[in-house]
């Protein structure tokens, strides 16, 4: 978009800049509750002798994701969280869902599950939930895929979520409160349960559509597409990798030929949920990992470890990369597991950002403000870089914003 606007004259006691923008400045008559609206693309200033004019600017359809891409562009997601704060913000009626986040209008998630061939009922459970917390918005996603049990994992289904966010040091400290959570979870699966199997668990936690804070504990996965690449987030717990620290614990780790490495004979991973009887040679200690959600980021793959016993991760991205729809895609993604001859359960979530990009946003944010004149004190708004934005500076940078999309 260019600038085709022009400066006009007084007239009337209003000097008006037209500019072409997608928001509309509108005067309130304080005397006359007269409401003058000027052209949807103009921004008009009104002098007037009436003491504190309301001014009211309103936003409409402009191409903001809440990824934050724009901090780039002189903090404009910094503020934005300021007029939230200082200001109030007021959303369509439409945005409002009672029980569903925001962020699940603008980001897709779809799951599927096949029963293995391996003889025992499927032990695979999937969570994929949008959730409001305060004035944050999750997107909280995992797979559990149990072993020798089906309690386990269908409690870690029912509660993990559930302990991770009531940790109070949730928000400021969050990797270490993960850690605490799934320690708690396992002490009491171990103190209540009845089945001696148990679970692995990989949880993804997507704050705000900012950041990915992943979390797991043996062989589930999780791979984050950016630009087309494929990047592990989780870790593959190995007994091979942990032989050390498994040995050191009183363990052993076995491996015959044909067969991959087990603690004690038993287990094919180092870090599990449950399995009392091998508890003392087993961790339930997770990796956490963060990851900033950006432009470049288009969708997150967790799966269990049927999928990634027969693909890489760039073979599992480049797989679904085509599929837009992401229940479509990860149905796509079992089967072709299935067609390489895998045999256990397969189990992913697919989180679909690309919606989000900037190269095809879409018009998610329509708020309004308003404020007197004589309560617009210099400096209003403390920016990223430490500088300080008035309200017509923090106009300028929402009208730069608009040129460039």
């Amino acid at each position: 978009m260019t600038r085709t606007g022009n400066s006009e004259g007084m007239r009337g006691g209003c000097r008006r800049l037209v500019i072409p923008l997608p928001a509309t400045l509108v005067y309130l008559s304080a005397s006359a509750s007269t409401l003058i609206t000027t052209a949807n693309i103009t921004t008009e200033y009104r002098s007037s002798q009436i003491a504190s004019p309301l001014f009211i600017y309103t936003i409409n359809h402009f191409h903001y994701d809440c990824k934050g891409n724009h901090a780039e562009d002189e903090g404009f997601h910094l503020l934005y969280v300021s007029l939230v704060e200082k200001v109030g913000i007021s959303s369509p009626p439409s945005d409002a869902g009672k029980g569903k986040s925001k962020m699940s209008k603008h980001i897709t998630h779809g799951y599927h599950l096949v029963e293995g061939k391996s003889g025992h009922a499927m032990e695979d459970y999937v969570f994929a939930e949008f959730k409001e917390v305060g004035d944050n918005e999750l997107g909280l996603f995992a797979i559990f895929d149990g072993h020798l049990s089906r309690e386990i994992p269908d409690y870690l289904k029912s509660h993990l979520f559930n302990n991770i966010l009531n940790e109070p040091d949730f928000w400021t400290a969050t990797e270490k409160a993960i850690r605490r959570a799934y320690r708690i979870t396992d002490s009491t699966i171990l103190e209540k349960a009845k089945d001696q199997g148990g679970s692995t668990a990989v949880t993804a936690i997507l704050i705000n559509c900012q950041k990915l804070v992943v979390a797991n504990v043996g062989d589930s996965r999780a791979v984050i597409c950016k630009n087309g690449v494929a990047k592990q987030l989780s870790v593959d717990h190995e007994p091979d990798k942990e032989r050390e620290i498994i040995e050191n614990r009183g363990g052993f780790v076995s491996k015959f030929p044909g067969d991959v490495a087990r603690v004690d004979g038993q287990l094919a991973v180092a870090r599990a949920f449950g399995d009392k009887s091998l508890k003392d040679h087993l961790s339930s200690e997770p990796d956490v990992a963060t990851e900033v959600i950006d432009d470049k980021t288009e969708f997150i793959i967790l799966a269990s470890d049927g999928i990634w016993k027969v693909m890489s991760n760039q073979e599992a991205v480049d797989c679904i990369r085509h599929i837009k729809d992401a229940r479509k895609a990860a149905k796509h993604l079992n089967e072709e597991a299935l067609a390489r001859k895998s045999k256990d359960d397969i189990s992913c979530v697919i989180v679909s950002l690309v919606s989000q990009q900037k190269k095809n946003a879409i018009p998610v944010l329509r708020f309004s403000f308003a404020c007197r004149i004589n309560q617009l004190t210099e400096p209003v708004w403390k920016m990223r870089n430490g500088t300080t934005l008035s309200f017509h500076d923090s106009i300028s940078v929402l009208h730069n914003l608009s040129l460039k999309q």
